[in-house]
């Protein structure tokens, strides 16, 4: 349709081109399009129709001017649609116009389309040098953004950057980390995936497979990739893809049953109302164009009377194959009756439910229009005066439409500095209905200029694969829970990976953890290893079997030797107390007692005086022990020796010398004590290294050569002791007690020889309890050695308890 100022469109009406095997022997065929038409490319070319009918009928939009039309059929076609742009470059007037309704020039003034990204790369470097503005309704690649290859385009619809971040964001929402990836082999698809792909990995998401294919290629290619779909392990494939080339490819799956697969579409095809027929995509999901009403544009597509029909041969061939019959040919087939009613025809052509991008045409239209205006009307206080005989130049409108900023039925229209609109998605599910046919249902909104974070938000449920409720599983690995960390798998994406426990002592407290930490020094971890406790500590406790048992073992001979001492003071007139040196006896009984009691000392919490207590009061009793053994010792052989004619040496050896002994012995230990406790006192301390899991409370020596010294000192007292004891252990007296003191000491000298290295051997709080153990030992075999066969004797054999008795050569 002619017009002052003429548009042009370019629509892929059909979706493919005739090819032919040119011989050079005649001049080439003209370029035409096959196959079926397209309705819903057939709806958006009369969409842009109705809009400039709308606006040639406006009084305040180009108020006296008509605009006129030249719509091209580019049949998804690169070569027909440069064919087509230096059509409208050029212009199509074979004859110059004198008559004042005709456009002022042969160019176009803007250029709306094309519908795919690709042909609209090749007609903007066509048509970009002669600064022809291009609009575009549906090519969504996010390289037309670029300003410096192609100046002169502008979009409706919003880029690809911003869907494949939201169709990147919304795998992330559902936890899908292993995913299948499809997409055109075309600008549209390649750019939007590789845009996609980029969106993915900042998300932390892998991609198992990425496949191309493109209408064109050979069957053997898409099965290809159907195979590769059917294979793969990833439940969700996300399509970056046109309608035509994912019709293809879902007719392929259709031939062999293939593992149900969750499906995230790209706008182009998951938003096609003509996609929705294979059931093999229920419950897909995608991002779509907003919804839009356009007043009045259902009755102008169902207007069609025939002698509409008959005048436009696209038309014509869309009435036929809708109703399969012919329109005014005498053939063989069914001729049109006239009867046909286009209402009732079901098809996306009538179908207006759900207008997308059918709104984008329409926005298309009404923004270089409003570029017209703004170039070729002057508004005055009252009125809008236009001149259409103002001659104007497409930079011109390039110029106005680069600040063209209106609202037209609510939706506002404008162009950031790269053309692109304000980015705007329904969230769309592919749901079934109760007649069991799917239909498209919207389920949340994605707005870009919302703050991040705040851009995506579902507001109904959703149906999933299979029409299930339950949102499906798609992961290479499952998640690492806590007490593991993630090992990845040699040469697989990041999402695949082992799950290996944490190490002894180190936990991981989060989900998919990469890695597993310590936890401090007095803690460790639970059974799970995912918390840290503190570690349980340990010690001798009373509450224990062993600390009772070893206590009660302390008090009964603390017991004993008072109950002995009690027999020895209520017998202390009789031979046998009197003959074994009874002051010395008594001593030797307190220091047994005290040698029992300090082996509490080593039981119960440590603390700095039990510590320091516990191994002083050891070596001081000890030592005063020794000493009385000693002593005892001594008196018999100086007995002895004072036996023998002239000697008189018991003068020197009498009581008095014998508490000098006791008395010098000792003070020695408790000097070697004092020393000890003043330079490096035993202390109470956290041992962390002999059981990991727990700590063992225990008294540290401070200084070992203090420890050691002690020992020592007791140890050179008891060989001395032992010694002297051999050699009196045949005197023939019968009140002679080296035999005894003999065989005590030798059971001492064997417990504390053992002790050593059961001491440096025993972990933890058996250390202690083999110290209690060899205290006792010691003190159980001196006080039964040497006290228990004078008790014997005195209680159960008193006709021995008498001096004749005891000076008899026989032994007792």
């Amino acid at each position: 349709m002619d017009g002052d100022y003429v548009i042009g469109g370019v629509f892929s009406i059909h979706n493919y081109i005739h090819t032919v095997k040119h011989n050079y022997t005649t001049m080439p065929e003209p370029l035409r399009c096959t196959g079926s038409i397209d309705t819903r490319e057939l709806r958006l070319s009369r969409a842009m129709v109705f809009a400039v009918e709308e606006i040639n009928n406006s009084s305040k939009l180009l108020p006296g001017i008509r605009l006129g039309y030249q719509i091209h059929d580019s049949c998804a076609s690169v070569v027909m649609a440069v064919h087509v742009a230096f059509q409208l470059s050029n212009g199509l007037d074979p004859v110059f116009y004198t008559g004042d309704n005709c456009s002022q020039s042969g160019t176009v003034m803007a250029v709306v389309g094309e519908s795919g990204s690709t042909p609209s790369i090749s007609m903007s470097r066509a048509i970009g040098p002669f600064n022809i503005p291009q609009v575009s309704h549906f090519a969504t690649c996010a390289c037309l953004s670029n300003k410096q290859e192609y100046p002169s385009f502008f979009r409706t619809i919003p880029s690809d950057q911003f869907q494949a971040d939201a169709l990147a964001k919304l795998v992330k929402h559902f936890g899908w980390t292993w995913v299948g990836a499809v997409r055109s082999d075309s600008d549209y698809g390649n750019n939007g995936m590789a845009s996609f792909l980029d969106a993915a990995h900042k998300e932390g998401i892998c991609v198992e497979y990425s496949e191309s294919f493109y209408r064109t290629h050979p069957r053997t290619r898409i099965q290809r990739v159907a195979d590769v779909i059917r294979r793969s392990t990833a439940m969700v494939v996300v399509a970056f893809a046109a309608s035509g080339d994912m019709r293809i490819l879902l007719e392929e799956l259709s031939r062999e049953p293939s593992p149900p697969r969750q499906w995230i579409g790209s706008e182009a095809w998951v938003s096609d109302p003509e996609m929705l027929r294979f059931t093999l995509c229920t419950g897909a999901i995608g991002f779509g164009i907003q919804q839009s009403v356009i007043p009045g544009l259902r009755d102008f597509l169902l207007d069609l009377p025939p002698t509409k029909v008959a005048n436009s041969p696209v038309l014509t061939e869309f009435w036929e194959h809708a109703f399969n019959c012919r329109l005014g040919k005498t053939t063989d087939e069914r001729l049109c009756d006239g009867t046909e009613d286009i209402t009732t025809l079901q098809s996306p052509y009538t179908d207006t439910s759900q207008l997308r991008i059918t709104n984008m045409v329409y926005k298309a239209v009404y923004a270089i229009a409003h570029a017209i205006h703004n170039a070729v009307c002057q508004k005055t206080k009252s009125t809008t005066h236009c001149d259409k005989l103002t001659r104007i130049e497409s930079k011109q409108i390039l110029a106005q439409l680069k600040k063209v900023n209106f609202s037209q039925n609510g939706y506002d229209v404008s162009f950031d500095a790269n053309g692109d609109p304000v980015a705007k998605y329904e969230l769309v599910n592919w749901q079934k209905s109760k007649s069991g046919s799917i239909e498209l249902v919207t389920v949340g909104l994605y707005d870009a200029s919302l703050p991040v974070g705040q851009e995506f938000h579902i507001n109904k449920n959703l149906t999933w694969v299979e029409d299930s409720t339950q949102v499906p599983s798609s992961v290479c690995s499952d998640s690492c829970p806590p007490g593991t960390r993630k090992v990845l798998q040699k040469g697989k994406p990041i999402c695949c990976y082992d799950c290996i426990p944490c190490p002894e002592g180190e936990i991981s407290n989060a989900t998919d953890s990469p890695d597993c930490f310590p936890c401090p020094k007095e803690f460790w971890p639970n059974a799970e290893r995912n918390i840290c406790f503190p570690k349980p500590v340990e010690f001798l406790s009373y509450n224990e079997v062993l600390g009772i048992i070893l206590a009660a073992f302390s008090v009964g001979g603390a017991c004993l030797a008072v109950i002995t001492a009690a027999v020895f003071f209520r017998h202390r007139t009789s031979p046998v107390v009197r003959a074994n040196n009874s002051e010395l006896s008594f001593l030797l009984l307190f220091s047994l007692t005290l040698c029992f009691l300090c082996a509490l000392t080593f039981i119960g919490t440590p603390s700095e005086w039990s510590c320091m207590l516990r191994h002083t009061a050891f070596g001081i009793t000890f030592v005063l022990c020794i000493s009385c053994v000693l002593g005892k010792t001594i008196v018999v052989l100086m007995a002895f020796k004072a036996t023998l004619p002239g000697s008189n040496v018991m003068k020197w050896f009498g009581p008095p010398q014998q508490r000098m002994t006791v008395v010098s012995f000792t003070f020695i230990q408790v000097l070697i004590c004092t020393i000890w406790l003043v330079l490096r006192p035993p202390f109470p301390m956290k041992n962390l290294t002999i059981y990991k899991e727990r700590i063992i409370l225990e008294c540290a020596l401070g200084s070992a050569v203090g420890f050691w010294a002690v020992l020592g000192y007791i140890g050179l007292l008891a060989v001395f002791c032992f010694v002297l004891a051999v050699l009196a252990r045949k005197l023939p007296d019968n009140f002679n007690e080296a035999k005894l003191i003999t065989f005590s000491m030798l059971i001492f000298c064997a417990v504390w020889i053992t002790f050593i290295p059961a001491y440096v051997s025993s972990p933890g709080k058996f250390t202690v309890a083999v110290e209690i153990f060899a205290i006792l030992a010691s003190s159980f075999g001196l006080i039964l050695c040497i006290f228990a066969p004078k008790c014997f004797i005195i209680l159960f054999k008193p006709e021995k308890n008498t001096k004749k008795h005891l000076m008899n050569k026989n032994q007792y």
